[in-house]
């Protein structure tokens, strides 16, 4: 009598969720054991990360319980931090120093922020990068708000973004929205508030095309963002920020959104990695393995013209819904298939009212844009838990942040 075999998931991104889903759709009863570990109970949509920093958006909305959005007694949830793996023994250590068995291994890790070894920037600046990270941001945006009533300090209401892309102009678009309400919580005038976004190429969103890039750009003007394009940082300390142009701007808060790179814990893994991610074959097994899969963030995945896909939610996803199916066609013996990768678009959200992108084909700004991103949020919300999620995501209502004691002053 063989043994029931065993398939671990690392990470409860959208990777590792959806995977879960799959394999809870198709697999028999008793087919095999199926295991979920991530480091918190909670999985949180990192697409809307960017409204947690600037206290925008409910933490409700943000974060989903895991074990609820697991439907059957398929998979098992454990709450652990991975240590380390080894792959001969098939075990996986734990922080708690627990091993587990597997296997097949699903490595769903997601991403960590790349500093590129600025000084000073991992130390002080913010990361946009778990739902506690950004949680942080908000924190400390009340701290700034709340010493300058006392100190007048202007340093302390100085917003400065790192980084022109997806998640920089997504940060930005919610601090616009958020100023005007905490100038008024704090009776200081919006005046007084500067919000900054430095990028090192000459424009915002690089790669995007002309129609957005001027959107974006325009939409910063009229709300008084003061944008630094070809400028590149230096250094970080925590009450400045030192730029190659000679200038030395003082702001306590740099928010990093510059770069992302795999998960730092995969340079401990004996595995083939590019550029701080996995490389995975077309199947989205880890090169030369045949019972490692990995997708998402932390994988490699090279198209035919030998760039790789970008780090993006929708690359997640669309692997996901492939490595589900082929963990089952291993466990059973049967082919594997190929992933492709179909572009549906790309949209980023500036604030709720705006947004700039390209959907099946078609340039988008402005408020249709905002929409169309709203849509893609509860896309996925459908995949992973039909719509009876999407209906309990969207009334969610918003409870009143909970307010942080002022604790000492950064």
């Amino acid at each position: 009598m063989m043994q029931t075999p065993k398939v671990v998931i690392l990470g409860a991104g959208y990777g590792g969720l959806i995977t879960s889903r799959q394999l809870e759709k198709t697999l028999r009863n008793g087919e095999a054991q199926v295991t979920l570990i991530n480091k918190h109970d909670y999985h949180y949509i990192s697409t809307q990360l960017h409204k947690t920093g600037a206290g925008t958006a409910s933490d409700e909305k943000i974060t989903l319980h895991i074990p609820d959005l697991l439907k059957t007694d398929k998979i098992k949830f454990k709450k652990g931090t991975v240590q380390a793996v080894d792959f001969t023994s098939k075990k996986i250590q734990l922080e708690s120093g627990e091993f587990i068995d597997y296997d097949y291994l699903m490595i769903g890790l997601g991403f960590d922020v790349s500093t590129f070894g600025i000084p000073g920037v991992e130390e002080n600046a913010f990361k946009i990068k778990s739902f506690r990270s950004t949680k942080a941001i908000y924190n400390h945006m009340l701290r700034q708000f709340a010493a300058y009533k006392e100190d007048l300090d202007p340093s302390r209401l100085t917003f400065a973004v790192a980084g022109a892309g997806f998640t920089g102009i997504e940060m930005i678009g919610e601090l616009i929205e958020a100023m005007p309400k905490l100038c008024l919580k704090y009776d200081i005038p919006v005046s007084a508030t500067r919000i900054i976004n430095i990028e090192a190429s000459p424009s915002v969103l690089p790669g995007f095309d002309k129609e957005a890039i001027d959107f974006t750009e325009s939409y910063f003007k009229k709300n008084g963002v003061e944008l630094m394009t070809s400028t590149k940082i230096l250094e970080c300390s925590p009450t400045s920020i030192t730029l190659d142009n000679g200038e030395e701007l003082p702001s306590r808060t740099l928010i990093w959104s510059g770069g992302v790179r795999g998960n730092t814990l995969l340079e401990k893994l004996d595995l083939p990695i590019s550029k701080g991610r996995i490389m995975i074959d077309k199947f989205l097994r880890v090169q030369g393995m045949e019972n490692v899969f990995c997708i998402g963030d932390a994988a490699l995945f090279l198209k035919e013209d030998g760039t790789p896909l970008p780090p993006t939610a929708q690359v997640a996803i669309q692997q996901a819904e492939l490595c589900g199916p082929n963990i089952i066609a291993s466990l059973r013996g049967e082919q594997l298939k190929a992933f492709e990768y179909h572009h549906k678009g790309t949209v980023a959200s500036i604030g709720n009212k705006a947004a700039v992108g390209k959907v099946f084909g078609l340039k988008i700004t402005g408020l249709f844009a905002a929409l169309m991103k709203q849509v893609i949020e509860a896309r996925y919300l459908l995949v992973l838990g039909g719509p009876g999620l999407v209906i309990k995501q969207f009334f969610k209502v918003g409870k009143p942040h909970s307010e942080l004691a002022i604790s000492k002053q950064k």
